[in-house]
């Protein structure tokens, strides 16, 4: 933590302001007396958000630096799944330094908290956890890393699995992953059974992976409803993709989107443009706490993803036929404090008090911003201290 005067900025896209950090906090906003001492920061003129939030992605998946992935196995989600596992043996991929690539690049981007799926499997053990943790480790002050023990492979139909993701809980992960309930593991009330027994167990929250669409899904969110009120568990469930809340039927999707209000159970879209995915105005209008991320970037499933919350605000807004100023300053907002709302970190924001974990936008406003994921982010501020600088991290890629 440290202090910095940051001049002539506009929070939000508003009028020009100074913002006086203190001990990593910010202490003021407007044009705050700053002694000598305390390091300046010219913003000229940019924009100043809360730092930008990648409550999603995989950190242990990226190849981006390696050589390029020929890409054969095509859509089929178990089929990748079990290319995936192989794949990282034959590519000779080493968790910790791709980790360490996918989340600086992040942090140059502009994002200052990631939640990240790390695969925990029988071929591989502890491995891509442990590089992950490495990762944080080497990456403290500059971008905080929140991790989930996702059993990719499946939960119950590999055994010792389970034991592995306890294993994993007990190394240092944070959060317990799940992974479609019917389509992966075959048995949906053993696989949430287990998924909520390790975190009533561990006293850890829940963020599942379900892709399955239509009614299916739909069964498969009304058992983790069930679960989620007869424990107690009311703030500490988040579902990833929820794709079966983009199905045509409004009337039923609206009942289930009031179930997940009520429960505050938190959805996490990554605006996936080959699906139907929630629509976050709808979910928002309904009061539950949407955040967003980059999913997997240049790996063996999505080529074409890149490791910048800019750009997948963009993705998002336009899957979500978005189009307004106001509606893509929202998206916005839920690429930064919409994420930090789903995974409860406290004091993330733009008011005094808040920790100082900011980031610059080039632009006229927050919309040209969202529309504009190419332009490097001139500055970006982690806890006062400046962690980027026009797109590039103070940290080298390894």
């Amino acid at each position: 933590m440290s202090d910095l005067h940051l001049r002539n900025v506009r929070p939000m896209g508003g009028a020009l302001a100074d913002i006086l950090i203190r001990d990593g906090r910010i202490a003021g906003i407007g044009a705050p007396d700053a002694p000598p001492v305390v390091p300046v920061e010219d913003g000229g003129g940019a924009i100043a958000i809360p730092g930008l939030v990648d409550a999603h992605t995989h950190l242990d998946k990226t190849l981006w630096g390696m050589p390029w992935y020929r890409n054969e196995t095509g859509a089929d989600l178990r089929a990748m799944i079990d290319n995936e596992r192989t794949a990282r043996t034959r590519l000779g991929l080493d968790p910790h330094r791709q980790s360490m690539r996918h989340a600086i690049l992040l942090a140059a981007n502009g994002a200052t908290h990631i939640r990240s799926h790390v695969d925990i499997d029988t071929d591989h053990g502890l491995a891509m956890l442990q590089g992950v943790l490495a990762t944080r480790e080497a990456l403290a002050g500059i971008i905080d890393i929140e991790i989930v023990a996702f059993p990719q492979s499946g939960l119950l139909c590999r055994p010792g699995t389970l034991e592995l993701v306890d294993a994993a809980l007990r190394a240092g992960a944070d959060v317990v992953g799940g992974l479609d309930p019917c389509g992966i593991d075959r048995d949906p009330k053993g696989h949430l059974d287990t998924v909520f027994g390790l975190a009533q167990r561990h006293g850890k929250p829940i963020d599942i992976h379900l892709h399955e669409a239509g009614e299916l899904g739909a069964f498969s969110m009304e058992l983790i409803f069930e679960r989620t009120r007869a424990l107690g568990m009311q703030g500490k469930v988040a579902v990833s993709h929820a794709f079966f809340l983009g199905m045509p039927d409004w009337r039923r999707t609206q009942t289930l989107i009031g179930t997940i209000a009520e429960l505050d159970i938190r959805i996490l879209t990554v605006g996936s443009p080959s699906r139907e995915v929630p629509e976050i105005v709808r979910l928002s209008a309904a009061g539950v706490k949407v955040g967003a991320g980059c999913d997997g970037v240049r790996d063996t499933w999505a080529p074409g993803n890149l490791p910048d919350m800019i750009d997948r605000a963009r993705i998002i807004a336009m899957k979500n036929n978005l189009r307004r100023d106001d509606d893509l300053a929202f998206v916005l907002q839920v690429c930064s404090m919409g994420g930090a709302a789903v995974m409860n970190l406290d004091g993330h924001g733009l008011d005094v008090g808040c920790h100082a974990d900011l980031t610059l936008l080039a632009g006229e406003t927050l919309a040209e911003a969202v529309v504009s994921p190419g332009t490097p982010r001139p500055l970006v501020v982690k806890r006062g201290r400046v962690i980027a600088r026009d797109g590039a991290a103070v940290v080298p890629l390894p």
